[in-house]
């Protein structure tokens, strides 16, 4: 587990932006399971989570279409919430970073670690503004 002081302004990156930062398994059943799109970032202390993906993602928001959820969980600090949301990307392995949309609880698009590690995060937002445009 990392501590606190060393996540919480990778967290307020995504939670300044919009982000519900979800800590607990009903969160995060309840925020995916019951929206009519949703997306969920598994955020992460790693490099290509602060240069590819939290930029990637928060770039993707300037699109006519958005989900109509934005949800974050921590790995390595929301256990609980993290491997929940892991369970929702079924059959996609664990990864973090990671950045999956549902539609109606279903996961629709999903971007592993290996798409976003080594893209640049104007890549990684139009890959998601495309998604965006099919799915919301």
């Amino acid at each position: 587990m990392y501590p606190p002081e060393i996540t919480k302004p990778m967290e307020e990156e995504l939670t300044s932006v919009g982000f519900k930062d979800l800590k607990t398994t009903s969160e995060v059943k309840e925020n995916v399971l019951n929206s009519k799109s949703a997306l969920l970032i598994v955020n992460s202390v790693c490099g290509c989570a602060a240069a590819n993906a939290r930029p990637g993602v928060i770039n993707s928001l300037s699109n006519s279409k958005v989900p109509d959820q934005l949800l974050t969980v921590f790995a390595g600090v929301d256990k609980e919430a993290t491997q929940t949301a892991r369970d929702l990307m079924v059959p996609f392995p664990p990864s973090s970073p990671c950045i999956a949309i549902f539609k109606s609880g279903e996961l629709v698009h999903m971007l592993e670690r290996h798409h976003i590690e080594g893209r640049s995060s104007e890549i990684i937002s139009a890959n998601l503004k495309d998604a965006f445009n099919e799915y919301c």
